[in-house]
């Protein structure tokens, strides 16, 4: 059965945090993810918005003036990066280890077979997988 599609330009996951320098620190600095754009001053939130060169896929954080509490959700909800360097995982996992943030036992053992999970500020768990992807 084919079922009904839409063609999309491009797509962004949000989220907010309370902790928006922790966070940006965390994907930026030591994930080394690029910074697209930021803003201020939007009805009350900044944030951030980072992606991959030459991808239409993209990561945004916000922080409202009032307040944005984000709880972290299961320990099985997931950002992961398909890295098939070896090299560089080791690398990224270094840096953030330096920066404070240690790997994190994965709930899915499939995770732990060829990836590494860390948490980032707020908890949200990232995966660096040591393989292709799909």
């Amino acid at each position: 059965m084919k079922f009904p599609s839409f063609e999309a330009s491009q797509i962004r996951v949000a989220r907010p945090t309370d902790q928006l320098e922790k966070v940006i620190e965390f994907y930026e600095a030591g994930l080394g993810l690029e910074r697209m754009t930021d803003f201020a001053g939007h009805r009350g939130y900044e944030g951030v918005v980072y992606g991959l060169p030459g991808l239409s896929y993209q990561l945004e954080f916000t922080r409202h003036e009032s307040g944005s509490p984000c709880p972290a959700p299961s320990k099985d909800n997931l950002l992961v990066f398909y890295i098939e360097n070896r090299g560089e995982v080791l690398d990224v996992t270094e840096r953030l280890h330096d920066m404070g943030y240690k790997k994190v036992e994965s709930e899915n053992p499939y995770w732990k077979e060829k990836g590494i999970t860390i948490e980032d500020p707020d908890g949200w768990r990232v995966v660096l997988m040591n393989t292709k992807g799909i």
